[in-house]
């Protein structure tokens, strides 16, 4: 079994914020298998879906952001899910252009608190993650802010492009492997 964990903040306060795009793309996935995500088990909401005969398990986390290895880790192991071979977290990137993808096998956390959080509770940075561009065009002040701002109107209106494409590589990475995933969307 693969396990997608999108990465992003619980509520509809942040429902459409940057900082949520890993919901996003996991809700995508699950629209398109015609499923919902809304089974409540290890602090997360998660669903069941085939992508070309493997099941998959996508996984909302619902403990915020800094804290998503509380639940992704016992998720792993109540499934059995080998992170370094079988998970995938999918994160908004604000070093990132928007609506560039990075596709990686495993990596440093680069900063961002949700892959620090999954390092931690996993005990291991060798599990593979989809970097979501959410980049300003402009510098701004306050980060913090930025992120976990609402989708500006143009980014909102590129959103199920984004979304889709998003999902498309995580597809690949479930039906071809990493590198020809990898090969193909981070270009």
């Amino acid at each position: 079994m693969k396990c997608v964990v999108g990465l992003g903040n619980p509520g509809a306060t942040y429902a459409l914020t940057r900082h949520n795009i890993g919901f996003l793309v996991v809700d995508a996935l699950a629209e398109r298998a015609g499923q919902s995500i809304k089974l409540r088990e290890c602090e997360a909401l998660t669903g069941r879906v085939a992508v070309g005969g493997e099941s998959v398990l996508l996984v909302k986390p619902q403990t915020y952001m800094n804290a998503s290895g509380h639940a992704v880790a016992p998720l792993c192991a109540k499934y059995g899910v080998d992170p370094r071979q079988d998970l995938l977290a999918v994160v908004d990137d604000v070093a990132l252009p928007f609506g560039r993808l990075r596709l990686r096998g495993k990596g440093s956390s680069g900063g961002h608190n949700g892959l620090k959080s999954l390092a931690a509770k996993l005990k291991t940075e060798s599990y593979a993650r989809l970097r979501v561009g959410i980049g300003p065009e402009h510098p701004v002040r306050d980060l913090a802010n930025f992120v976990l701002g609402a989708f500006s109107g143009a980014e909102r209106s590129a959103l199920p492009e984004l979304t889709a494409r998003a999902a498309d590589a995580v597809e690949a990475w479930v039906q071809q492997g990493l590198a020809p995933a990898m090969a193909r969307f981070n270009a």
